[in-house]
């Protein structure tokens, strides 16, 4: 399915863009000023390139997949709430991978993370989406609470995973949005249930 629409924002004030290069300079200083993300995940803040890297990066080859979106979450006063990364159709129909999630520090606790994801999940229902996938680097207990609460299921761990500095266990989980079963959506994608520490 070719999607024109991006995703709406549920929160009143709150409006939706995507993230191109043009953009790239709003999404590094977005990154610069919160950093919680980048140090859990790869022991450092955002480098300099970072925001290019996450809206120019290509997914490996061979890799089938509809579109990769970098929507940003943009409040009245033209700043960066949050940001996600979201690719459709990755590794088999019907399956999205989420690559980076990213709310504004000041803004946890609030309640946001979770309508904002709430309706990122009914965008990807509304565009055929069975599944949900993602990686949460493990020791990462703020996103492993997050997602488990969210409804995602640990598929399998992968290990050896190079992020910055850090050398990294990362959990594949996963989420039916239906009533679709974890054999069925294996025989999706079966990299899942393969020892390949490359996959994201």
């Amino acid at each position: 399915m070719h999607i024109t629409q991006l995703p709406v924002s549920p929160i009143i004030g709150i409006r939706t863009v995507e993230l191109t290069l043009n953009q790239s300079p709003a999404l590094q200083k977005f990154f610069d000023e919160n950093p919680a993300y980048f140090l859990a995940t790869s022991g450092k803040v955002a480098g300099p390139s970072e925001a290019h890297e996450e809206i120019e990066s290509e997914l490996p080859a061979g890799w089938r997949f509809t579109k990769k979106w970098v929507v940003g979450y943009v409040s009245e006063n033209g700043a960066l709430i949050a940001m996600i990364n979201i690719i459709t159709d990755l590794l088999a129909p019907s399956v999205f991978h989420i690559g980076t999630f990213i709310v504004a520090t000041n803004r946890h606790g609030t309640g946001d993370a979770q309508t904002l994801y709430r309706g990122l999940e009914d965008w990807s229902i509304g565009n055929g989406a069975k599944w949900i996938r993602l990686g949460v680097v493990n020791g990462n207990v703020h996103a492993e609470r997050f997602w488990t609460r969210a409804g995602y299921v640990a598929v399998r761990e992968r290990h050896g995973i190079r992020m910055g500095d850090c050398i990294n266990i990362v959990t594949t989980m996963f989420k039916p949005l239906g009533r679709g079963t974890l054999a069925e959506y294996l025989a999706l994608v079966p990299r899942d249930q393969l020892d390949d520490a490359s996959a994201l």
